[in-house]
């Protein structure tokens, strides 16, 4: 596992400052309606960053070299999924970017790949935001499922057996759904070397 040198700053959670683990983080975000947070590379840019609003961070700024680049489009939701194992346990959620606001969450399965989450959960945002009219965009952090999406079909090396047979039902559904529904939605990959991890990500690094 690589060693870990992010540093994370807390706007809004139990205990609003900058921390130096993900850990350390989390107690301050988990089941905290609303938590705003953020990973940095250096000790130096979070202590700043912490010192101005959240919204600030997704601007583009000279003074720090996180900010560079295009800042998140916050009219979107955001999608994640997390497998312990390959497979292993997988669940996956849709969020709302800017607040993470949980918007729907399906698991966990008992036997699934984190690739077969993702692309899961893209469908299901997908679907989620169509019966909304919803004109908001999706983004993910995995080009593989973005390219299992735009090819209707979910390109899994799993098989089936009688642990995931769930699950691949479910596959099933998303990808009748795609060859049956247009959509206008668009779907971006995340940035997460510009601004950290996806806010729907499940926090287990």
């Amino acid at each position: 596992m690589a060693k870990n040198n992010k540093f994370y700053v807390v706007w809004k959670g139990l205990e609003p400052g900058v921390y130096s683990s993900w850990e350390e983080c989390k107690k301050q975000i988990d089941n905290f309606k609303g938590a705003q947070y953020k990973s940095f590379p250096s000790k130096k840019e979070a202590e700043e960053a912490f010192q101005k609003p959240f919204s600030n961070q997704f601007k583009k700024s000279k003074n720090s070299t996180i900010q560079h680049g295009p800042s998140p489009n916050l009219n979107s939701i955001s999608v994640d999924a997390a497998s312990s194992g390959n497979p292993g346990i997988m669940e996956y959620q849709g969020v709302d970017t800017g607040t993470k606001q949980l918007l729907f969450k399906q698991g966990p399965f008992p036997e699934g790949t984190n690739n077969i989450g993702e692309f899961l959960a893209i469908v299901h945002g997908l679907a989620f935001l169509k019966k909304k009219n919803s004109s908001r965009i999706i983004y993910t952090d995995s080009k593989t499922a973005m390219t299992w999406v735009r090819k209707k079909k979910c390109n899994t090396k799993l098989e089936v057996t009688s642990k995931n047979k769930e699950l691949f039902d479910l596959i099933e559904r998303a990808e009748n759904w795609l060859t049956t529904n247009t959509f206008q939605t668009k779907i971006e990959k995340w940035e997460t070397k510009i601004w950290g991890e996806i806010p729907a990500d499940f926090g287990r690094k």
